[in-house]
């Protein structure tokens, strides 16, 4: 793992002191003027140093003069450069200095207290309608922590016709009225990326329709783990477990007529009962995939499903994998807003998008603060720190797909 920065020490204090020269060039060197590339610098610099919400405004007011800060709002809302290649470089530097082990692909929820910022509908929650802004996270994660570095925004009809698309400047193929199409393209997003490790999928979206996404997964070649219903229908792969009966029920179904395929595992966080089952999701052999269930009681939801297409007998690392958005989760409640990136306020579709990278910057920079915090001896010259009992690396990690 790569320091980010030369001023580690200082970081740990201040991480906008992480953000030194060789780290602004690898992340903004797409960014073809030297103004654009200094914007973004002190914009990241803003979000981690200006005390409460990250609006526009409160921004653009470290700036000395009103044409100052009338720039940073051109350069957020209206500049036409491109969010695409510094939110690649951002997943390249995230892999270089965090050691990534997964992609995790989830939802947040972004609250408005009116209608007319990008995007904002009444959003359906456990506790009731929300009015506010659905988006889709593409997070690199570890056992330790997380990092965004892709953003998909959900727009109903109302936002892909005039006047609302043509005044929040909308693009035309921006067509992400649903959240299984803001996952694929989250999906299709991270295979754009040049220079990745290949890494394991794992989505946790409880809305999602998971057996559709999976079996889009699987025309990728990535090891992964979806979230499934348990009224997802399934049936037992013969060719696997050939003693089984192969009648079509529930995943639900399935799994609680399995007891003795039950097993105690522990994938690092204590000792838990699952079972993987080899599964057909439909009659072709194509749909061969991995089911994978965890009873968890006393907790809130007492038993979770997944779909993998990692084998059967990998059930710890299958496992390890399902921690990964609880890791997104915390990262999220204890950097995320911290750095402003629910705090938009605009109109600007493009706006949106740029400010969400750059805060996804600035999430990377206050997490590696954090990491480098944790890590004396690292920070000292005496190498890395010993690993915590039962973590491994990416690399002794065995992802091995279903051929």
């Amino acid at each position: 793992m790569e320091r980010f920065g030369e001023h580690g020490d200082a970081a740990g204090a201040c991480p906008a002191a992480a953000l030194d020269a060789e780290a602004c060039r690898q992340l903004f060197g797409s960014l073809h003027r030297n103004g654009q590339r200094l914007k973004a610098e002190q914009y990241v610099r803003g979000l981690l140093s200006v005390p409460g919400r990250k609006t526009l405004r409160n921004l653009a007011a470290r700036f000395d003069g009103a044409a100052a800060q009338q720039s940073v709002h051109h350069f957020i809302t209206t500049s036409p450069w491109d969010w695409l290649p510094v939110r690649h470089a951002l997943a390249r530097q995230t892999q270089r200095t965090l050691a990534p082990e997964a992609w995790v692909i989830g939802t947040t929820l972004i609250p408005k207290a009116g209608p007319y910022s990008v995007g904002t509908d009444p959003q359906s929650t456990a506790l009731g309608t929300v009015n506010g802004q659905q988006a889709v996270g593409t997070w690199l994660a570890s056992e330790r922590t997380a990092v965004p570095v892709d953003w998909q925004l959900r727009l109903s009809d109302r936002w892909l016709a005039d006047p609302l698309r043509r005044r929040a400047g909308v693009p035309g193929d921006a067509a992400l009225g649903t959240v299984e199409e803001c996952v694929r393209r989250a999906v299709t997003g991270l295979l754009d990326i040049a220079g990745m490790t290949r890494l394991p999928v794992v989505v946790d979206v409880a809305e999602l329709d998971g057996v559709s996404v999976a079996r889009f997964l699987l025309s990728t070649g990535l090891p992964f783990v979806v979230r499934t219903s348990p009224t997802a229908p399934a049936r037992i792969d013969r060719s696997e477990l050939p003693s089984y009966g192969n009648l079509l029920r529930s995943a639900g179904e399935l799994a609680e007529s399995l007891p003795q395929l039950r097993q105690r595992a522990n994938p690092g966080d204590g000792c838990t009962t699952a079972m993987a089952v080899p599964v057909l999701m439909s009659r072709s052999p194509r749909d061969a995939m991995t089911l994978l269930v965890e009873w968890r009681p006393g907790r809130r939801v007492d038993r979770r499903l997944w779909l993998t297409n990692l084998d059967a007998s990998r059930l710890v690392p299958a496992l390890r994998l399902t921690r990964l958005p609880g890791v997104v989760a915390r990262v999220f409640a204890e950097v995320s807003d911290d750095v402003g990136l629910r705090d938009f306020a605009g109109r600007s579709f493009p706006g949106w998008h740029r400010h969400i990278t750059l805060a996804s910057v600035a999430h990377l920079v206050a997490a590696w603060a954090r990491e480098d915090a944790e890590r004396p001896a690292e920070r000292q010259g005496g190498g890395p720190a010993v690993p915590d009992s039962g973590r491994m690396s990416p690399g002794q990690r065995d992802y091995h797909p279903v051929t």
